[in-house]
């Protein structure tokens, strides 16, 4: 099998390719770096490329292969697979830069993040690191410091952020699996411009330990795919507690795995299917309105929700995100606010300010809210939301308009996954094209916490019935 045509698959046909013998570890690395040379002048998902490394991993599992441990390596789910972190992952011998300036002058990372040695263990095979917002801080991925990261379907758009450069390099055919961070909505909010899979797992499900961090209390990692099914492959493979005596994430719940890629083949029989409406529906535009229904006919699901005190979940989101923000950047806007990008700058010093009781009253506010949507999925197991309020928008536009009012695009694109990730609830975001002319629009399958099951059940059911897909990018 030709590699080169392999590397624009999902993740489960590489490693069912290697695992078969069809293709090597080997080539399908040499594949993945051949494309991102070829395309990433125009895209600009990556910051680092890491040639050397992942041919020697490669070379490693074709090795194992080949050994007395043959068949334990061939039982490997992403045997061979090449992937990519967004660049606040640690990675061994480079510094994280998390998307800044400063960081550049930090030492290298002395090991790989727990994710990254997570993945590589199923297999998998690190090429590089991926743009994004500085410090996470952004929706859009127009960095000032490495350039913006364009959208793979039409490069005078965003790719959407923080996690910019994690959806584009999906959407590029560069790598089958990408990792992300998502506290307002980083990994869903570019899931759906790139036109991609993206998981926002339920808060402290996943460990952090080696990510720079923006917000702890609201911070989630998680993957992009190309499938439901290879999100899930990934998810699988990342799950576990740390180590308890040498934990360094005191958000991550010392929690069993608990595998969901068995349990995709169950559909949605027996589903209960919700559809937001209330401010879900009145923040999105007509296209992202339009996904969501094709969404609900596919899944016969006709009875609308709305959620209750989801503008206060927003706004106590909003004063948390720049209080946490501010205060772990305090020193660094004290001594150089010069170095970090404007806009920035101007929120994380506009957190500094806020006075305590405005944080305090945020949190009880998110409290409250969050035990009024868990009497909501009482009633449903799932919930569909629009990911963003409009498809991508141009590269430097300052506006969108949505339902006549003209917003923001920076803080603005979020404006729909931010009240989700408040109260920590697992999200998977699935692509749908034809609501707008030529770009997809994501949709967000939310459920209760601890219940990435059911999300990913119902996003694979949209994949086999064609409502949800993820091409590559014509470029």
């Amino acid at each position: 099998m030709n590699a080169a045509s392999l590397i624009a698959r999902d993740a489960s046909a590489m490693a069912e390719a290697v695992r078969r013998g069809e293709v090597s570890a080997s080539a399908l690395a040499e594949a993945s770096l051949a494309r991102i040379e070829a395309t990433d002048g125009r895209v600009n998902a990556f910051t680092a490329v890491l040639r050397e490394r992942a041919l020697r991993r490669a070379a490693q599992v074709d090795a194992s292969l080949a050994s007395a441990t043959a068949e334990r390596t061939r039982e490997l789910p992403l045997l061979g697979v090449p992937f990519a972190v967004k660049n606040l992952f640690d990675i061994a011998g480079i510094a994280t830069l998390a998307g800044s300036k400063i960081e550049r002058e930090a030492a290298p990372a002395n090991a790989d993040a727990l994710l990254v040695r997570r993945l590589e263990r199923a297999g998998a095979v690190l090429v590089g690191a991926l743009n994004m917002d500085e410090y996470a801080y952004g929706f859009t991925t127009e960095n000032s410091h490495e350039g913006p990261t364009r959208n793979p379907h039409d490069l005078s758009c965003i790719a959407g952020g923080s996690s910019g450069g994690s959806g584009a390099a999906v959407a590029a055919g560069q790598v089958a699996l990408t990792l992300g961070s998502d506290t307002n909505g980083s990994i869903r909010v570019p899931a759906s411009l790139c036109g991609v899979f993206g998981l926002k797992p339920t808060f402290g499900r996943l460990p952090r330990s080696g990510s720079y961090p923006f917000v702890s209390s609201l911070d989630h990692l998680g993957p992009f795919a190309r499938s439901a099914r290879d999100l899930a492959l990934a998810y699988d493979a990342m799950q576990g507690p740390e180590d308890p005596a040498g934990r360094r994430d005191p958000g991550c719940t010392q929690r069993a795995v608990e595998p969901v890629a068995p349990l995709l083949v169950r559909g949605t029989q027996g589903l209960r299917i919700g559809v937001l409406g209330g401010y879900f529906r009145a923040n999105a535009g007509a296209e992202a309105n339009a996904a969501v229904d094709r969404v609900a006919d596919a899944l016969a699901a006709h009875a609308s929700v709305e959620l209750p005190l989801v503008e206060a979940g927003r706004a106590a989101a909003f004063l948390i995100t720049n209080a946490e923000g501010a205060a772990l950047h305090l020193d660094d806007l004290r001594r150089r606010a010069h170095d970090f990008e404007p806009l920035s700058r101007d929120r994380f010093l506009a957190g500094a300010l806020l006075p305590a009781a405005w944080i305090a009253r945020a949190q009880r506010v998110r409290r409250v809210y969050a035990e009024a949507v868990a009497r909501v999925f009482g009633r449903f197991d799932v919930l569909l939301a629009p990911a963003t309020p409009s498809a991508a928008t141009p590269v430097g536009a300052e506006r969108f308009e949505i339902n006549g009012q003209s917003l923001p695009v920076r803080p603005n694109m979020g404006l729909l996954t931010q009240p989700i990730s408040c109260i920590g609830l697992p999200v998977c975001s699935v692509p749908v094209w034809g609501a707008h002319a030529r770009l997809p629009i994501g949709v967000q399958l939310i459920a209760a916490p601890w219940r990435e099951d059911l999300a990913l059940r119902v996003a694979a059911a949209l994949e086999d019935a064609g409502v949800a897909r993820a091409p590559v990018a014509t470029l």
